[in-house]
């Protein structure tokens, strides 16, 4: 991934925000027709391996568990807050138009080794982390006890899991930090004014952080 060094993200907490905020990944394998990509929904668990581990689970009709080996490289994309910028936006557009449109966004490459786990207990764990996880803002959340037990474990041989033991993560996030004050509060006051307030938000923190 190309990343000038005004957008380069290291700070591990948010590579991981990030992950675990849009956790619908990208699973890019080469495989014997070429790369192939699956978009997965991922848990992500910091306190296993050096750089974490991300858990998922993919149906048994998906040849990628099949035609993966364990330890192969495999490419996780997560792709955050983005959107189209205007060069309108820009007081300073008014004056000299020497601006271009452009486009803001934050993504994490998490690379890693893939390994296949095809047991009911690894996939019971990882089922119900994804379901307390994402039924935690739920009135009454679903659990994976609400399911008939037999109904459970016969939908439970149709998926198999993946892990993938991260050994490297890249962030990028591009929002605008190399506009002047004047142009960045103009145009995060256009985003909040067009309801994209999670970009809009997503400038002020990086802004408010600066340089990773």
């Amino acid at each position: 991934m190309y990343v000038p060094a005004l957008f380069v993200e290291t700070r591990p907490e948010e590579l991981h925000r990030i992950m675990r905020e849009h956790s619908l990944g990208m699973l890019i394998t080469q495989r014997p027709a070429g790369l192939e990509a699956e978009h997965l929904p991922f848990l992500f668990d910091a306190d296993r391996g050096p750089h974490g581990t991300l858990l998922a689970h993919v149906a048994r009709a998906n040849p990628v568990w099949q035609e993966m080996r364990d330890g192969e490289a495999v490419l996780v994309v997560f792709r955050g807050v983005q959107g189209y910028i205007s060069p309108n936006w820009y007081p300073s557009k008014q004056e000299t138009h020497r601006h271009v449109p452009t486009w803001n966004y934050e993504v994490v490459h998490a690379h890693g080794l893939i390994r296949i786990r095809d047991d009911e207990k690894f996939l019971r764990g990882v089922v119900g982390r994804l379901t307390r996880t994402h039924e935690a803002d739920q009135a009454s959340p679903w659990r994976m006890s609400d399911a008939p037990a037999d109904y459970l474990a016969e939908q439970l041989t149709h998926i198999v899991g993946i892990e993938v033991e991260l050994t490297r993560i890249e962030g990028k996030r591009k929002l605008s930090q190399n506009r002047d004050a004047r142009d960045f509060e103009s145009t995060v006051q256009a985003l909040e004014s067009r309801g994209q307030t999670d970009l809009a938000d997503a400038m002020r923190r990086a802004r408010e952080q600066g340089p990773a």
